[in-house]
């Protein structure tokens, strides 16, 4: 009996799966137990045609293969490196001890190593478990040239790794060993799609949305249509601070698993903007399905979810969110397991204030009542719009600034700002979990946003004049933190408090329709 190191991938973490391969004497079968899943069963195929096509003897005997530890689910095409290379030790065509290795990867019918989903959590669980070495399809290279701490090879075909274990030196073939990538040089060329100095006008807007990206505030954009809700959105990404390392590592993982990630640079370098569709599934956001994939709230993680019209998104879906967005994780529980993704992302919506689109426009006359209005705006839960920092109102652009030649500030001066405020804030909370503003708990909250007497008079109107949640206090102070810290202000002062509360129209809208 031989044993083969491999692993397994659950959520977007990995662990260690010991493929352990038995031939004995007897009538010709195959037979593959550990709870593999279809794609692991149909591996028998690939491997067989591999070995043959190849020029090597399949052995002939009951050849049993267990896929350990038995009681986890086995999922992907990655197993058949392993399984080959476990069937053909046993038949002593490979005769080197594979104790300090492990295989990875999805072989073709003709031996070729195929690019493989989660390398990355793989590798990184070889390095937590000190595996020494570890060999994995050659179109993965980029993706593991950010693990250090292992040996990583990176072979073509099966032959190739035959033949690196061949005992005749003549034959053997030596395998590309994976470099390491320079990540610092990576993400200074990483570009944007877009850039808010082609954004006219909105300067209400634009001034909640570097607000928004400093603190890590979720914002909601109120505003009729072609008033520049989605372009503003898209150009939220590019005034975010640049990713550290440990959250480019943290997103690709995601990526990885989900079978999106770059094969060119092999890790992301940008913060994720994901925008689904108004019509997608509970599944398709949260994640999950038959075989638990991350969805498109965890692929957003330490970037953008863009939801364009809120209203039109299924309620069920939409009060998804409020897991996520209070404690930065999702839970998907099945029948056979309960995977937790991670899903910190600044959510930025998008809505009408009214049915027609037009209240409260300066340039056209609303059409609806206070009745339609309301059970408009009423499709969002009150506990999801308290989780939402900012609401601000996106007027239509004037003729006069779509014609104006200057370019507006552009993201690059913008992003400068957003970062200079975020690393006051990694300085507040050294030693922590807490990396943003918007992400501080109860305590955090009262220590570092106390008031003065000015400004808990102003707070305290308009929490009696809006009628505000607890919830919304607390959020007009973490927003108001944010102000002072992009002012470079130790203290939050009465106008931090006033911005704030300013970007709370959808409690102005409430109140009016309610008067």
């Amino acid at each position: 009996m031989i044993a083969i190191k491999s692993f397994g991938i659950t959520g977007v973490n990995g662990y260690i799966v010991d493929v352990e391969v038995d031939i004995s004497k007897g009538l010709p079968g195959y037979t593959l137990v550990g709870l593999p899943d279809n794609a692991v069963k149909e591996g028998k195929e690939r491997v067989k045609s591999s070995i043959l096509n190849l020029g090597y003897k399949f052995p002939v005997g009951n050849i049993v293969v267990n896929l350990a530890p038995a009681a986890s689910k086995k999922e992907g095409a990655m197993y058949d490196l392993p399984i080959a290379v476990g069937i053909l030790a046993n038949a002593n065509i490979i005769t080197q001890s594979l104790n300090d290795w492990a295989f990875y990867g999805e072989l073709s019918l003709n031996g070729e190593l195929r690019r493989s989903n989660g390398v990355l959590p793989a590798l990184l669980t070889a390095v937590e478990k000190k595996i020494k070495n570890v060999i994995i399809p050659a179109d993965n290279y980029h993706e593991a040239s950010f693990v250090s701490g292992i040996n990583i090879y990176t072979a073509k075909n099966l032959s190739d790794v035959v033949s690196f274990f061949a005992d005749n030196t003549a034959e053997q073939t030596r395998l590309k060993q994976v470099d390491a990538a320079n990540f610092k040089a990576l993400l200074a060329d990483a570009t944007y799609p877009c850039d808010m100095k082609y954004v006219r006008g909105q300067y209400v807007a634009k001034r909640a949305l570097e607000i928004a990206a400093a603190g890590g505030h979720n914002i909601l954009m109120i505003g009729p249509p072609g008033s520049g809700k989605t372009m503003l959105a898209k150009c939220f990404q590019t005034i975010l601070p640049p990713m550290t390392f440990q959250e480019s590592m943290e997103t690709t993982k995601i990526h990885s698993c989900a079978g999106l990630l770059d094969a060119e640079h092999g890790i992301v370098l940008t913060r994720p903007f994901r925008c689904p569709h108004h019509t997608a599934s509970a599944v398709s956001l949260a994640g999950g399905g038959k075989y638990a994939r991350p969805g498109e709230i965890s692929l957003a993680h330490n970037g953008v979810l863009f939801l364009d019209e809120m209203p039109e998104y299924n309620r069920s879906c939409l009060e998804l969110l409020r897991q996520p967005l209070e404690n930065y994780t999702i839970m998907i529980s099945r029948a056979s397991m309960t995977v937790e993704y991670p899903a910190s992302f600044v959510l930025v919506a998008s809505m009408n204030p009214c049915p027609c689109g037009y209240y409260g426009s300066r340039i056209n006359r609303c059409k609806c009542t206070q009745t339609q209005i309301q059970r408009y705006l009423g499709k969002i839960s009150g506990p999801l719009l308290d989780r939402i920092d900012l609401h601000i109102e996106v007027d239509q652009v004037t003729y006069d600034d779509l014609t104006n030649d200057k370019l507006a500030e552009d993201s690059a001066t913008i992003r400068e700002r957003v970062t200079k405020a975020r690393a006051i804030q990694n300085d507040r909370f050294y030693q922590t979990k807490i990396h943003s503003n918007a992400t501080m708990d109860t305590a955090m909250t009262k220590k570092y946003c106390t008031l003065s007497v000015e400004g808990e008079n102003v707070l305290k109107t308009a929490f009696e004049r809006l009628n505000l949640s607890a919830r919304a206090y607390t959020r007009i102070l973490k927003v108001a933190r944010t102000i002072a810290d992009l002012a470079g202000s130790e203290e939050i002062l009465p106008e931090h408090i006033s911005e704030a509360i300013s970007y709370r129209s959808l409690d102005h809208f409430n109140r009016g329709a309610n008067e």
